[in-house]
């Protein structure tokens, strides 16, 4: 068993990543560091995590992995701050939703100790934040994708791969740069529509909402994400984004004209090729 884990951001994915820990007994002890003292004693009153301390010093001190489930915003100040206690026993790694970015931010900031950062996205998460929404079953049978930097040890990608595979998640290798091309499709640019959606909504008629239905709910529901979460993101994974929104705005072009053109056949093919895809996906 690890001895100690620290979780740097108590959040949703940190508070969940506490309690899967917790509950399938990973570590002796799961320790959270914020800045927020009010928030961290909350935490531990509601047994997400067994310590905390708002000095970072204190809080990586004798641990076996350092998890940093911040916005990736705040990934290089992060850095910057623990880089003076790390020492070759301690492991890095972060849940962080774009890996481009964090793999150069962590060659540039750890210097010799990026070998001990080992990038990790569990695909999981809900549109609520908070530690008060985490879930300690959140990542059972997700997927969890690692991407290893050039320079990472085998022993530190080895125990944050049975880290995660002991909550129940399902562990994938990529590249950083295959991981941000498949969630800028998957994850960033459903929720560039969703948010974008909502505000389009807002601007045409206030009231709309009111007699929205459940389908406009179902598809709006992700645009209550963490607004800093997804503004880091999309800084970080700007390229990725912008691409696959022109992408999309090219095929709403053709269905504009399949509207516009009375198309039956073209409205036809399209409505039943995604049925047909959707439904696959979900059995």
């Amino acid at each position: 068993m690890i001895n100690k884990i620290t979780i740097i951001g108590v959040g949703l994915i940190g508070g969940s990543l506490a309690k899967a820990i917790k509950e399938n007994n990973l570590a002796k002890v799961v320790f959270g560091f914020g800045r927020d003292l009010n928030r961290l004693e909350e935490a531990q009153k509601a047994n997400v995590i067994d310590q905390f301390s708002t000095n970072l010093k204190d809080a990586i001190n004798d641990s076996d992995i350092v998890i940093i489930a911040t916005p990736v915003g705040s990934f290089q100040e992060i850095l910057s701050e623990i880089k003076p206690f790390l020492t070759s026993k301690i492991v890095i790694s972060d849940v962080g939703s774009t890996k481009t970015n964090i793999a150069s931010i962590v060659s540039q900031t750890l210097g010799d100790y990026s070998s001990y950062f080992i990038p990790a996205h569990p695909i999981a998460g809900k549109e609520k934040s908070g530690f008060e929404a985490s879930e300690s079953n959140l990542f059972n049978n997700r997927k969890v994708i690692i991407t290893p930097l050039e320079t990472s040890s085998p022993d530190s990608i080895n125990l944050i791969q049975k880290m995660w595979e002991g909550t129940g998640a399902d562990v994938d290798f990529m590249s950083p740069e295959s991981h941000d091309e498949l969630l800028g499709m998957t994850s960033h640019l459903p929720h560039m529509l969703a948010f974008s959606l909502v505000n389009y909504l807002i601007s045409k008629n206030p009231s709309a909402s009111i007699y929205a239905a459940g389908g406009f709910k179902d598809f709006s529901r992700i645009a209550s994400g963490d607004a800093v979460m997804w503004r880091d993101i999309c800084i970080q994974n700007k390229d990725q984004i912008i691409d696959h929104i022109r992408g999309y705005q090219k095929t709403l072009n053709s269905l504009v004209d399949a509207i516009e053109n009375e198309n039956s056949d073209e409205l036809d093919l399209l409505f039943t090729s995604a049925k047909k895809t959707r439904d696959s996906w979900i059995g």
